[in-house]
């Protein structure tokens, strides 16, 4: 399957997504969430709030958090907070907006993902937001369930690659 377009490696994740149970979701968060709690993630942290069928977890400290700008391009952040609705109902931070350079003083990022390869190829839904905004220097770390973490996937020049996967089995450093 690694010759695969992204395209139908992402139709592949979400019906696997799809049919995943409510009850194995949360399992799968509780596991997120224990995983997380023994790492060191350093001071400062990004990540994101789940949406739909995306790998939960929760964090017990506030975080930088993404905002969506109108049209493909990096990121702004804000601290976590209160929430409100954003595009691709998403949900975003309300606070003050600190500039998409706000992410280059995160020590760890957690991102979304639909997929990871060992090789550290991040696929995410296709628009390339989080591409446009990584820098060199935080830890990058995509959240995926086990079975989407795989041998390998196709990249483009612009991918950015990630250190680490996040699975509900555990922490996997490239």
């Amino acid at each position: 399957m690694t010759a695969e377009s992204k395209a139908a490696w992402r139709t592949r994740f979400r019906r696997g997504r799809a049919a995943m149970s409510d009850a194995a979701r949360a399992a799968a968060a509780a596991s997120l969430t224990e995983v997380l709690a023994g790492l060191d993630l350093g001071e400062v942290v990004a990540a994101y709030v789940p949406v739909g069928s995306e790998p939960g977890f929760v964090l017990d400290r506030t975080v930088l958090l993404p905002v969506t700008p109108p049209e493909p391009g990096p990121l702004d952040w804000a601290w976590s907070g209160s929430l409100a609705p954003g595009p691709f109902g998403l949900l975003e931070p309300a606070g003050s907006r600190l500039g998409p350079d706000a992410v280059t003083s995160a020590s760890t990022v957690l991102l979304p993902a639909l997929g990871c390869s060992r090789a550290g190829v991040r696929l995410g839904r296709g628009a390339g937001y989080y591409d446009r905004s990584l820098t060199p220097g935080p830890r990058l770390i995509a959240v995926v369930y086990d079975d989407e973490l795989v041998d390998s996937l196709p990249a483009e020049p612009t991918d950015v690659p990630v250190h680490a996967a996040l699975t509900p089995s555990g922490l996997v450093e490239f």
